[in-house]
């Protein structure tokens, strides 16, 4: 890919307060990421309420504001150092969510900023349960039946209608905050309830368990011009119901047959390509049943 000359300063969102084994990686990725900028002559600038991080270390963006990731904040900062573009994909959920609101608020347009590697509806897509659903249906993928909630009382009719254990997976949370496993209507009520509270869109899709399938990942990249790589594939050595910051992980994987290895690798370019991530790193999880190998 060509360098871009139209673009001179950068700002990053960070990843914000870090939970010790969970998303570490935002903080490696983002250091890494203003190292390179500023290596091509990029001018770069740096949003991180967390100022125990790497990426926040003086010297090393151009410009760092340990300031709360919030929309307004970020509003400010945009006003007051007019950057060309935004990099929202190294700060997590929070980037992601608040560059969405700040490109709501007319931020981005008012001051003609370039939300680089994922635009606002990429991210909606990718993000939004049902916005994802969608896009797996439409390339002919398998995904366990779900349910979209936004009340309790959605949420306890579509528990009678999938059953128990059923998976809660609110919207738009880093690390799968506020989700979990609920066995019956007493823990469905409850986690329906956080997540919603939780969830930037009041959102929760709960979906049919696959406890016990095996649980893999695909690291991929993709580029502007469409070239689509796979970095390694990761093996959960727990099943599915134990959540991957909390199960010993093996890279690459180890017991898949070469088929079924392809058929997820096919299925990973497919996902990256139909979702639109123009650049950048993503992260595909797929549910192997052990019994009959059928992939979700």
């Amino acid at each position: 890919m060509p360098k871009r000359t139209d673009i001179h300063k950068i700002l990053i969102i960070g990843s914000g307060p870090i939970i010790i084994s969970q998303a570490c990686e935002f903080d490696y990725s983002g250091a890494q990421a203003v190292k390179a900028l500023k290596e091509e002559g990029f001018e770069v600038v740096l949003i991180n309420s967390n100022p125990a991080t790497i990426m926040t270390d003086p010297g090393l963006a151009d410009r760092t504001y340990i300031e709360p990731i919030t929309p307004e904040c970020v509003a400010k900062v945009i006003e007051r150092e007019r950057p060309d573009a935004l990099l929202p994909t190294l700060g997590g959920q929070t980037g992601l969510n608040t560059a969405i609101k700040v490109a709501e608020m007319g931020v981005l347009e008012k001051y003609n900023v370039e939300m680089l590697a994922a635009d606002a509806r990429v991210i909606q897509k990718a993000e939004g349960r049902e916005e994802f659903r969608d896009a797996m249906d439409k390339i002919g993928l398998n995904v366990p039946e779900s349910v979209i909630v936004h009340t309790l009382e959605e949420a306890v009719a579509a528990g009678e209608k999938i059953g128990f254990p059923i998976i809660v997976r609110p919207s738009f949370t880093l690390g799968g905050t506020g989700g979990g496993v609920a066995y019956n209507r007493r823990e469905l009520k409850e986690m329906a309830t956080a997540g919603l509270d939780l969830s930037m869109t009041t959102e929760v899709m709960l979906e049919r368990s696959l406890l016990g399938w095996k649980e893999y990942e695909l690291e991929v990249m993709r580029d502007k011009k469409d070239n689509v790589v796979i970095i390694c594939s990761i093996e959960n050595v727990d099943a599915m119901g134990v959540h991957t910051s909390d199960s010993i992980t093996v890279a690459p994987q180890q017991t898949l047959s070469d088929r079924e290895y392809q058929e997820m690798r096919d299925a990973s370019i497919a996902i990256i390509r139909e979702i639109g991530v123009e650049t950048g790193g993503s992260n595909v999880q797929f549910a192997v049943n052990p019994e009959d190998g059928e992939m979700m």
